[in-house]
């Protein structure tokens, strides 16, 4: 049986959607670097609707694997053509 994995729940000020969206997208940018982080499976949701999701980037799976990598996923935003 392997380890859980973690999630971080990360409350903001924010009063918009594309405005935390906008925060997220700066969070992967900066944090890129840090493979411990999966930000693929980033979600946004209101404050008192944490159970309805809505997830920012497509994460489909594209391509072949990189080597040691595993599959590699599209990096877009869930709503790309």
């Amino acid at each position: 049986m392997s380890a859980a994995n973690w999630v971080i729940h990360l409350p903001t000020t924010l009063t918009e959607r594309q405005a935390a969206v906008e925060l997220l997208v700066a969070l992967r940018t900066s944090l890129a670097h840090m493979p411990v982080l999966d930000f693929g499976e980033a979600t946004v949701s209101e404050e008192d609707e944490q159970s309805t999701r809505t997830r920012i980037w497509c994460d489909a799976p594209i391509g072949e694997p990189r080597a040691g990598a595993g599959s590699r996923r599209c990096e877009r935003l869930v709503d790309h053509p």
